[in-house]
């Protein structure tokens, strides 16, 4: 690959005009992957306007050495506008892109925003040495900004080529733009959007920062590079200096949350919390977003006890109001490791957080109180579940009605099934299975047979492996002629 030329060798990163504010946000100019696609509003644009699709078949699909002189045929004189519309387009075309604003140049004055495009296109294609020859028309030409920098970062750190970025800042003053700290941001957003390249950013950064004050969006990029790459021991280098250097301010939020994220994602939830605590006495504890991603972690690594930590310190000092999805994911994590206190505690803050339990709310806890054959606590929940409407699933009333015959409960066991038989038009066949083979261990054959009429009137399906156990029961107890009932019925079904 080419190289720029010595005393060119330049780097930044990709921020635009709206860096100033937000550094680590890309710049207006595209940046779409090789071989480009035209966006859909410039595309839409060309299909509307029939002087830019023209100028798009022209250069997608004449031969390169044809490109200037069917454009001087063409009979279509360009606007200014239609320059940088078809310059979107052409990202899959950097050469014919290039004839195309040299040929719209003899009649027209370009505007910065079609030359930023012109060296986004070449330095995205690689094309280093025509995307300096571009900066140099633009100096001339007055048309030169930090998003023009900004590009050229991009496109060198999207390369691999992260000295070249970095000796692109430093001649920037001889182009006339000030290496500030928007610039030194654009840089860092730069490198830290590449794999792996965090080591390269805080070399610069140590290199730039005696003479470049760092502000918080400083710190922000780095912060977020060091959780991209899980470095805690360097998150935490980083956060402190941010806090000696800027001190707590609310509106560091993006910064906070990344340290933050990367300590729970590094398995340090303790540090996590200590530091919340100590941001609570700064009032700079973070919004809904960091939350929601903490707690997703923790919740993937099973971590209960953290997360319930977490969750107090969200509901009761940062006053946020968690979604349904939330106090469902919160729910099931306490059922999964069996703290069903806290688990009831949710289902009853709920509604004070203006969220209101759904199916698999209740269902969650239903299940886990299944799993631990809690009988008592189980049959109450089911009532209450019945009078909250909130219906049980087939699956878990299955699980129920076994239990409560484990747990020798069978009138808890028939209260579920009468309540299958009365919301299902057709009740399912594994509560029915489990029915049957609960009065068979009890012995209780009378109320199996007239059971399973009923379930056979109502068409449902008895697995092979039911029925030979009944038949073991009914023969052992000399009542074959009631098995043989139940037989002949099924065959007749």
């Amino acid at each position: 690959m080419v190289e720029p030329k010595p005393e060119l060798r330049r780097s930044h990163t990709y921020a635009a005009a709206s860096a100033a504010a937000m550094p680590h946000q890309r710049s207006p100019i595209p940046e779409p992957p090789l071989p480009a696609t035209p966006s859909s509003s410039a595309w839409g644009l060309a299909v509307k306007d029939s002087r830019v699709r023209a100028f798009y078949d022209i250069l997608s699909q004449v031969p390169q050495a044809e490109v200037e002189s069917v454009l001087s045929r063409c009979g279509i004189t360009p606007l200014p506008e239609h320059v940088e519309v078809v310059l979107r387009l052409c990202y899959a075309f950097p050469a014919a892109a290039v004839k195309f604003f040299r040929w719209s140049g003899l009649s027209l004055k370009h505007t910065h925003y079609a030359w930023n495009l012109m060296v986004d296109i070449l330095g995205k294609n690689r094309m280093f040495e025509p995307m300096w020859d571009a900066i140099r028309s633009m100096k001339q030409e007055g048309a030169l900004s930090i998003t023009t920098f900004a590009s050229a970062f991009a496109s060198y750190c999207a390369a691999g080529l992260i000295k070249e970025a970095v000796m692109t800042f430093d001649v920037m003053d001889r182009y006339g733009i000030p290496q500030d700290v928007v610039v030194v941001n654009s840089l860092l957003s730069a490198i830290c959007r590449e794999d792996g390249r965090m080591a390269d950013a805080a070399d610069f950064f140590d290199r730039v920062k005696a003479t470049v004050a760092p502000d918080a969006d400083t710190f922000a990029i780095l912060l977020e590079g060091w959780e991209k790459e899980d470095n805690v021991t360097r998150a935490k280098n980083t956060f402190g200096e941010m806090v000696i250097r800027v001190g707590w301010n609310a509106e560091n939020m993006s910064a906070y949350d990344a340290f933050l994220t990367t300590l729970v994602r590094g398995s340090q939830p303790d540090e996590a919390v200590k530091f919340l605590k100590v941001m609570k006495g700064k009032n700079c504890l973070p919004g809904l977003k960091f939350f929601g991603n903490a707690l997703h972690i923790l919740i993937q690594q099973n971590d209960h006890v953290h997360a319930l930590d977490l969750w107090n310190i969200m509901v009761t000092d940062s006053g946020l109001i968690p979604s349904l999805v939330m106090c469902n994911s919160m729910i099931t994590l306490l059922c999964n490791n069996g703290n069903l206190d806290a688990a009831y505690r949710l289902l009853d803050e709920m509604p004070y957080y203006g969220v209101f339990p759904d199916p698999l709310t209740y269902n969650t806890i239903f299940a886990c109180l299944i799993r631990n054959k809690k009988a008592r606590e189980a049959e109450s929940f089911f009532t209450e579940m019945r009078k909250n409407e909130q219906l049980p699933s087939p699956k878990n009333c299955a699980a129920a009605i076994k239990m409560f015959f484990d747990q020798y409960n069978p009138s808890a066991a028939v209260e579920v099934w009468g309540f299958m038989t009365e919301v299902y038009v057709s009740p399912d066949d594994e509560c029915a299975n489990e029915l049957l083979l609960g009065f068979r261990e009890l012995g209780r054959l009378s109320e199996l047979r007239r059971y399973a009429d009923e379930m056979l009137d109502r068409g449902v399906e008895l697995r092979p492996s039911t029925v030979e156990k009944l038949k073991t029961a009914f023969y052992k107890a000399g009542r074959q002629d009631a098995y043989d009932r139940i037989v002949r019925r099924l065959k007749q079904h």
